[in-house]
Protein backbone atom coordinates (compact mmCIF):
# COMPACT_ATOMS: atom_id res chain seq x y z
CA UNK A 1 0.00 0.00 0.00
CA UNK A 2 3.28 2.40 -0.23
CA UNK A 3 1.94 5.42 -1.89
CA UNK A 4 -1.45 5.21 -1.76
CA UNK A 5 -3.98 7.02 0.83
CA UNK A 6 -3.99 5.38 4.44
CA UNK A 7 -7.32 5.94 4.98
CA UNK A 8 -9.46 3.19 4.74
CA UNK A 9 -12.63 3.43 2.54
CA UNK A 10 -15.99 3.66 4.11
CA UNK A 11 -19.98 3.51 3.30
CA UNK A 12 -22.17 5.65 5.08
CA UNK A 13 -26.01 4.98 4.95
CA UNK A 14 -28.66 5.96 8.01
CA UNK A 15 -28.14 8.73 10.46
CA UNK A 16 -28.60 7.46 14.50
CA UNK A 17 -29.77 9.22 17.36
CA UNK A 18 -29.57 7.92 20.54
CA UNK A 19 -31.48 9.75 23.32
CA UNK A 20 -30.84 8.67 27.20
CA UNK A 21 -33.75 9.96 29.94
CA UNK A 22 -34.17 10.03 33.62
CA UNK A 23 -38.35 10.22 34.34
CA UNK A 24 -39.73 12.07 37.07
CA UNK A 25 -41.18 9.60 38.42
CA UNK A 26 -42.46 12.02 41.98
CA UNK A 27 -43.92 15.13 39.28
CA UNK A 28 -45.52 11.64 37.28
CA UNK A 29 -47.29 10.13 40.60
CA UNK A 30 -48.65 13.82 41.40
CA UNK A 31 -50.81 13.91 38.90
CA UNK A 32 -54.33 12.05 38.89
CA UNK A 33 -54.92 8.98 37.27
CA UNK A 34 -56.99 10.15 34.29
CA UNK A 35 -54.33 13.14 33.80
CA UNK A 36 -51.60 10.11 33.60
CA UNK A 37 -53.57 8.08 30.85
CA UNK A 38 -54.32 10.61 28.71
CA UNK A 39 -50.85 12.02 28.70
CA UNK A 40 -49.02 8.05 28.44
CA UNK A 41 -51.79 7.33 25.45
CA UNK A 42 -50.73 11.25 23.77
CA UNK A 43 -46.92 9.96 24.07
CA UNK A 44 -47.32 6.12 22.78
CA UNK A 45 -49.24 7.57 19.91
CA UNK A 46 -46.44 10.34 18.60
CA UNK A 47 -43.77 7.66 19.57
CA UNK A 48 -45.75 5.03 17.29
CA UNK A 49 -45.52 7.59 14.06
CA UNK A 50 -41.94 8.08 14.75
CA UNK A 51 -41.87 4.05 14.86
CA UNK A 52 -42.46 3.30 11.43
CA UNK A 53 -44.68 4.88 9.01
CA UNK A 54 -46.46 3.37 6.81
CA UNK A 55 -47.32 0.74 9.26
CA UNK A 56 -45.79 -1.73 7.57
CA UNK A 57 -42.76 -0.17 6.56
CA UNK A 58 -39.24 -0.83 8.52
CA UNK A 59 -39.13 0.12 12.69
CA UNK A 60 -36.95 3.38 12.23
CA UNK A 61 -37.33 4.29 16.43
CA UNK A 62 -37.18 2.09 18.99
CA UNK A 63 -37.70 2.40 22.89
CA UNK A 64 -36.05 0.97 25.52
CA UNK A 65 -35.95 0.88 29.54
CA UNK A 66 -32.95 1.24 30.94
CA UNK A 67 -31.05 -0.25 33.67
CA UNK A 68 -28.85 1.44 36.07
CA UNK A 69 -28.43 4.67 37.32
CA UNK A 70 -27.58 6.57 34.17
CA UNK A 71 -31.27 6.91 33.59
CA UNK A 72 -34.62 5.48 32.75
CA UNK A 73 -35.67 5.55 28.94
CA UNK A 74 -33.71 5.43 25.65
CA UNK A 75 -34.85 6.35 22.58
CA UNK A 76 -33.19 4.92 19.46
CA UNK A 77 -33.89 6.64 15.82
CA UNK A 78 -32.47 5.63 12.61
CA UNK A 79 -33.51 7.97 10.04
CA UNK A 80 -32.27 9.11 6.39
CA UNK A 81 -30.54 12.93 7.53
CA UNK A 82 -29.21 14.84 10.53
CA UNK A 83 -32.53 17.08 9.46
CA UNK A 84 -34.95 14.14 9.76
CA UNK A 85 -33.06 13.15 12.94
CA UNK A 86 -33.54 16.92 14.35
CA UNK A 87 -37.76 16.74 13.46
CA UNK A 88 -37.52 13.65 16.01
CA UNK A 89 -36.35 15.79 18.62
CA UNK A 90 -38.46 18.21 18.11
CA UNK A 91 -41.59 16.43 17.54
CA UNK A 92 -41.01 14.45 20.91
CA UNK A 93 -40.72 18.23 22.67
CA UNK A 94 -43.99 18.69 21.73
CA UNK A 95 -45.80 16.37 23.71
CA UNK A 96 -46.97 16.78 27.22
CA UNK A 97 -44.76 13.25 27.95
CA UNK A 98 -41.41 14.92 27.10
CA UNK A 99 -42.01 17.51 30.68
CA UNK A 100 -41.42 14.43 32.28
CA UNK A 101 -37.99 13.60 31.09
CA UNK A 102 -34.83 14.98 31.41
CA UNK A 103 -32.42 13.72 28.91
CA UNK A 104 -28.94 12.89 30.66
CA UNK A 105 -27.12 11.46 27.56
CA UNK A 106 -27.18 11.49 23.73
CA UNK A 107 -25.29 10.08 20.83
CA UNK A 108 -25.36 11.53 16.84
CA UNK A 109 -23.61 8.93 14.24
CA UNK A 110 -24.01 7.60 10.63
CA UNK A 111 -24.24 3.74 9.95
CA UNK A 112 -21.00 3.20 9.06
CA UNK A 113 -19.20 -0.21 6.70
CA UNK A 114 -15.55 -0.19 7.17
CA UNK A 115 -13.64 -1.22 3.67
CA UNK A 116 -10.40 -2.91 4.77
CA UNK A 117 -10.83 -5.91 3.03
CA UNK A 118 -11.78 -4.06 -0.44
CA UNK A 119 -9.92 -0.87 0.17
CA UNK A 120 -6.99 -2.12 -1.16
CA UNK A 121 -8.50 -3.88 -4.07
CA UNK A 122 -9.45 -0.29 -5.22
CA UNK A 123 -6.74 1.26 -4.78
CA UNK A 124 -4.53 -0.91 -6.91
CA UNK A 125 -7.67 -1.38 -9.60
CA UNK A 126 -7.04 2.79 -9.92
CA UNK A 127 -3.11 2.35 -9.88
CA UNK A 128 -3.10 -0.08 -12.43
CA UNK A 129 -5.29 2.04 -14.75
CA UNK A 130 -2.39 5.13 -14.15
CA UNK A 131 -4.83 7.34 -11.98
CA UNK A 132 -3.02 9.19 -8.94
CA UNK A 133 -4.28 9.12 -6.09
CA UNK A 134 -6.90 11.92 -4.96
CA UNK A 135 -6.20 13.19 -9.04
CA UNK A 136 -9.47 13.46 -10.89
CA UNK A 137 -9.54 9.95 -12.39
CA UNK A 138 -8.65 8.80 -9.14
CA UNK A 139 -11.36 9.99 -7.24
CA UNK A 140 -13.94 9.53 -10.26
CA UNK A 141 -12.89 5.42 -10.07
CA UNK A 142 -12.87 5.80 -6.44
CA UNK A 143 -16.44 7.04 -6.37
CA UNK A 144 -17.71 4.55 -9.11
CA UNK A 145 -16.61 1.65 -6.82
CA UNK A 146 -18.66 3.17 -3.69
CA UNK A 147 -21.30 3.82 -5.53
CA UNK A 148 -21.33 -0.15 -6.58
CA UNK A 149 -20.59 -1.21 -2.96
CA UNK A 150 -23.80 1.15 -1.76
CA UNK A 151 -26.30 -0.89 -3.91
CA UNK A 152 -24.62 -4.16 -3.17
CA UNK A 153 -24.56 -2.94 0.75
CA UNK A 154 -28.41 -0.68 0.95
CA UNK A 155 -30.03 -3.31 3.50
CA UNK A 156 -27.07 -3.19 5.68
CA UNK A 157 -26.29 1.14 5.35
CA UNK A 158 -30.50 1.31 5.97
CA UNK A 159 -31.10 -1.57 8.44
CA UNK A 160 -34.39 -1.37 10.30
CA UNK A 161 -33.48 -1.88 14.07
CA UNK A 162 -33.83 -5.52 14.96
CA UNK A 163 -37.03 -6.59 16.91
CA UNK A 164 -34.82 -8.08 19.90
CA UNK A 165 -35.48 -8.15 23.82
CA UNK A 166 -32.36 -6.43 24.57
CA UNK A 167 -30.02 -3.37 23.64
CA UNK A 168 -26.71 -2.74 24.55
CA UNK A 169 -24.79 0.18 23.57
CA UNK A 170 -21.03 1.83 23.91
CA UNK A 171 -18.88 4.35 22.16
CA UNK A 172 -15.42 4.11 21.97
CA UNK A 173 -12.23 4.76 20.24
CA UNK A 174 -8.68 3.98 18.59
CA UNK A 175 -5.85 4.62 20.67
CA UNK A 176 -3.60 7.80 19.86
CA UNK A 177 -1.09 8.00 22.37
CA UNK A 178 2.78 8.73 22.02
CA UNK A 179 3.43 5.08 22.36
CA UNK A 180 0.52 2.95 20.64
CA UNK A 181 -1.41 4.68 17.91
CA UNK A 182 -3.85 3.04 15.91
CA UNK A 183 -3.38 5.97 13.29
CA UNK A 184 0.36 5.18 12.46
CA UNK A 185 -0.57 1.69 11.90
CA UNK A 186 0.59 0.71 8.37
CA UNK A 187 -2.31 -0.26 6.55
CA UNK A 188 -1.82 -3.70 5.70
CA UNK A 189 -1.43 -4.44 9.52
CA UNK A 190 -4.49 -2.31 10.42
CA UNK A 191 -6.23 -4.40 7.71
CA UNK A 192 -5.22 -7.83 8.98
CA UNK A 193 -6.27 -7.26 12.42
CA UNK A 194 -9.79 -5.65 11.51
CA UNK A 195 -10.17 -8.88 9.85
CA UNK A 196 -8.99 -11.17 12.56
CA UNK A 197 -11.51 -9.14 14.56
CA UNK A 198 -14.59 -9.36 12.47
CA UNK A 199 -13.99 -12.88 12.62
CA UNK A 200 -14.92 -13.12 16.28
CA UNK A 201 -18.08 -10.96 15.55
CA UNK A 202 -19.32 -13.72 12.98
CA UNK A 203 -19.15 -16.71 14.88
CA UNK A 204 -21.80 -14.86 17.11
CA UNK A 205 -24.31 -13.58 13.97
CA UNK A 206 -26.89 -15.79 14.98
CA UNK A 207 -27.23 -14.33 18.51
CA UNK A 208 -26.58 -10.78 18.36
CA UNK A 209 -26.93 -7.93 15.57
CA UNK A 210 -24.04 -5.50 15.48
CA UNK A 211 -24.66 -2.21 14.19
CA UNK A 212 -21.52 -0.18 13.89
CA UNK A 213 -21.79 3.66 13.18
CA UNK A 214 -18.86 6.52 13.01
CA UNK A 215 -19.19 9.40 14.70
CA UNK A 216 -16.11 11.14 14.09
CA UNK A 217 -17.21 15.16 13.60
CA UNK A 218 -20.38 14.43 14.83
CA UNK A 219 -20.06 13.38 18.65
CA UNK A 220 -17.13 12.34 20.92
CA UNK A 221 -16.03 8.88 20.41
CA UNK A 222 -15.01 7.57 17.38
CA UNK A 223 -17.33 5.02 16.52
CA UNK A 224 -21.33 3.81 18.62
CA UNK A 225 -21.54 0.46 18.81
CA UNK A 226 -25.00 -1.53 19.05
CA UNK A 227 -25.85 -4.52 20.00
CA UNK A 228 -29.45 -6.54 19.59
CA UNK A 229 -30.05 -9.35 20.85
CA UNK A 230 -32.76 -12.00 22.88
CA UNK A 231 -30.14 -13.31 25.11
CA UNK A 232 -28.47 -10.33 27.55
CA UNK A 233 -25.56 -12.57 28.71
CA UNK A 234 -24.11 -13.05 25.03
CA UNK A 235 -23.31 -9.21 25.32
CA UNK A 236 -21.07 -9.86 28.09
CA UNK A 237 -19.65 -13.15 26.17
CA UNK A 238 -18.93 -10.95 23.50
CA UNK A 239 -17.33 -7.89 23.85
CA UNK A 240 -14.94 -10.29 26.90
CA UNK A 241 -14.02 -12.62 23.50
CA UNK A 242 -13.25 -9.64 21.66
CA UNK A 243 -10.73 -7.87 24.26
CA UNK A 244 -8.73 -10.30 23.43
CA UNK A 245 -8.17 -9.86 19.75
CA UNK A 246 -5.07 -7.71 19.46
CA UNK A 247 -7.04 -5.18 17.82
CA UNK A 248 -8.75 -4.25 20.83
CA UNK A 249 -6.37 -5.04 23.42
CA UNK A 250 -3.64 -2.34 22.40
CA UNK A 251 -5.53 -0.18 20.45
CA UNK A 252 -9.19 0.24 21.90
CA UNK A 253 -10.41 2.81 24.43
CA UNK A 254 -14.15 2.32 25.44
CA UNK A 255 -16.61 4.55 26.87
CA UNK A 256 -19.64 3.74 29.35
CA UNK A 257 -22.36 0.93 28.76
CA UNK A 258 -25.39 1.24 28.20
CA UNK A 259 -28.13 -1.61 28.63
CA UNK A 260 -31.96 -1.93 27.90
CA UNK A 261 -35.02 -3.98 27.70
CA UNK A 262 -37.53 -2.83 24.68
CA UNK A 263 -40.37 -1.41 25.98
CA UNK A 264 -43.25 -2.37 23.06
CA UNK A 265 -45.09 0.81 22.24
CA UNK A 266 -48.55 -0.67 22.72
CA UNK A 267 -47.07 -1.16 26.83
CA UNK A 268 -45.95 2.20 27.32
CA UNK A 269 -48.83 2.76 29.88
CA UNK A 270 -47.71 0.14 31.42
CA UNK A 271 -43.92 1.05 32.13
CA UNK A 272 -46.18 4.76 33.26
CA UNK A 273 -47.27 2.47 35.64
CA UNK A 274 -44.75 1.08 37.05
CA UNK A 275 -44.44 -2.65 35.25
CA UNK A 276 -42.24 -3.52 32.70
Amino acid sequence: MSGFPAVPLTLEGSFVLHQFFRFDWKAWRCRAQGEREKIGTEGASALRKMERVPADAPVRTALFSELGHKGDLILVHFRESLEALNQVELELAQTELFGYLTQVHSYVSVVELGLYESTRKTYEAAAAKGYEPHSPEWNAEIEAALDRGADAMAPRLFPAIPDTKYLCFYPMDRKRGEQVNWYTVPFAERQRMMHEHGMIGRRYAGEVRQIISGSIGMDDWEWGVDLFADDAVVFKKLIYEMRFDEVSAVYALFGQFFIGVRIELARLANWLGGVL
